[in-house]
């Protein structure tokens, strides 16, 4: 399969940065945290889905937690994992 991921992040403005992350910062994490981990994979044989099924919930659930450990708390607002056109599925955090 292949997959979209959407991450939605929010916070405080730095006025003098005028944003409240570098978005290149950013890109790095997700690359580490998340693509660098799944990508070309079979997920099943990763340590996080040997217990759970790798359902696009539970992808978002877990890249959700993976992508928080790297960022403020709060900033991380919003996950869209898109499978197909017809198949997402969007997580806000429990």
């Amino acid at each position: 399969h292949n997959y979209k991921i959407f991450v939605t992040l929010r916070g405080e403005i730095y006025m003098k940065e005028g944003l409240f992350i570098n978005l290149k910062d950013f890109k790095k994490i997700l690359q580490e945290t998340v693509v660098d981990k799944v990508d070309h994979r079979y997920l099943n044989d990763l340590y996080k889905f040997k217990d759970i099924p790798p359902s696009i919930e539970n992808m978002a659930i877990v890249f959700w937690g993976w992508i928080q450990e790297k960022l403020p708390e709060g900033l991380l607002y919003e996950i869209r994992l898109i499978e197909t056109e017809n198949n997402s599925v969007i997580y806000r955090g429990e």
